[in-house]
């Protein structure tokens, strides 16, 4: 699986932006894909999260700091997903990269996704 991340960029507070992860090759619609994302001189941290199930439909699951901000959806048409970041603040500076995991489930540790994109930066200006 190869995840590849556009969308990042400079944008004022309270603005918005929205990313897109493109992959190819082996994918699964009912494996979770997620945004993660590592602010400088920080650790990497989980952002969001979808699964799509065949009778759930998509499932998502967010970091507190971006509930109500941030929306992850999911085209499995096109093998895509999105994270659609509203109301941005400079705290949400940072690379953000796409994962992709092998396992089923809703999962938000890093070390449970096996494929990762090459990452996209968001810079917020106050």
């Amino acid at each position: 699986v190869q995840l590849q991340a556009s969308g990042g960029g400079l944008v004022q507070a309270g603005g918005s932006l929205r990313l897109s992860c493109a992959a190819s090759g082996r994918t699964y619609s009912g494996y979770p894909m997620a945004w993660f994302r590592r602010a400088p001189g920080k650790e990497r941290e989980f952002v969001a999260t979808i699964i799509t199930g065949s009778w759930t439909g998509d499932i998502t699951h967010y970091a507190d700091s971006v509930e109500g901000r941030f929306t992850i959806s999911r085209d499995n048409a096109k093998n895509t997903v999105y994270l659609q970041m509203n109301s941005l603040t400079p705290d949400d500076t940072a690379v953000y990269y796409c994962a992709a995991s092998s396992w089923s489930g809703l999962r938000t540790a890093s070390g449970e996704y096996h494929y990762w994109g090459q990452g996209t930066k968001v810079t917020v200006s106050s």
